[in-house]
């Protein structure tokens, strides 16, 4: 099993686990956060297993169906899965709405809040390992991954945050607005991923100044007279 392949199963059954244990206790407390936590995992371990399945098509060589490989699978897996994370956020910011608009009230705060530092350390230990899997590998899908879950490492932190205030406090509003602005920020993180991939999936040019870099090399070599269609 490849590197991409291993991580994208370890990053998957973290996602699972994490599902299993926030949306227990999100369904249970009634928080808007920890559900927007919840909802999170979900998804996130649906597109660890889909980028699971991208790896391995990616990775298959080219062949008379497709001439130049598969490559790009990488791409529109980054796009698939940018727009499921702005789904999400849409779908969390209704939740914060509606929460806002009826009263609820959130209940086992304290469970809530042990359950968020657990589910923090996790991730963030699962975003030190994709971060380093992108960087031996240089798979688009793990980076995409990496940034995905680095995002939740930010939510978690927020939905802590709240949690703690929410408790000590007894204000429901707290939990509103850190659930609206989790699902903002989930919005905006998944402009890159989907911004990135188009870029691929259009076979975008590379910037000037690389063109620029790689022309001077090629000029300054002796061995090379002339050069085209760079």
């Amino acid at each position: 099993m490849t590197l991409q392949k291993k991580a994208t199963v370890i990053s998957s059954s973290v996602a699972a686990l994490l599902t299993l244990i926030k949306l227990s206790i999100g369904i249970a407390s009634g928080s808007v956060a920890v559900l927007a936590s919840a909802i999170d995992s979900v998804l996130d371990m649906f597109v660890s297993i889909f980028n699971y399945f991208a790896i391995s098509n990616s990775e298959k060589p080219a062949d008379k169906t497709f001439n130049y490989g598969r490559g790009k699978i990488e791409a529109l897996a980054s796009v698939i899965e940018g727009t499921i994370i702005t789904i999400s956020g849409l779908f969390l910011l209704y939740q914060a709405i509606d929460k806002a608009i009826s009263g609820k009230i959130s209940s086992y705060v304290d469970i809530s809040i042990y359950v968020m530092i657990i589910s923090l350390t996790i991730t963030i230990l699962l975003v030190i390992y994709l971060n380093i899997i992108a960087k031996k590998t240089n798979s688009m899908v793990i980076k995409a991954d990496a940034l995905h879950y680095k995002t939740d490492v930010y939510s978690n932190v927020a939905v802590l945050a709240s949690l703690i205030l929410v408790n000590v406090t007894g204000y429901e509003i707290i939990d509103v607005v850190v659930g609206s602005a989790i699902a903002i920020y989930i919005i905006y993180s998944a402009y890159e991923l989907i911004f990135n991939g188009v870029l691929v999936l259009l076979d975008r040019s590379v910037d000037e100044e690389i063109v620029s870099k790689i022309e001077e090399i090629i000029k300054n070599n002796d061995r090379v007279n002339t050069y085209h269609l760079l």
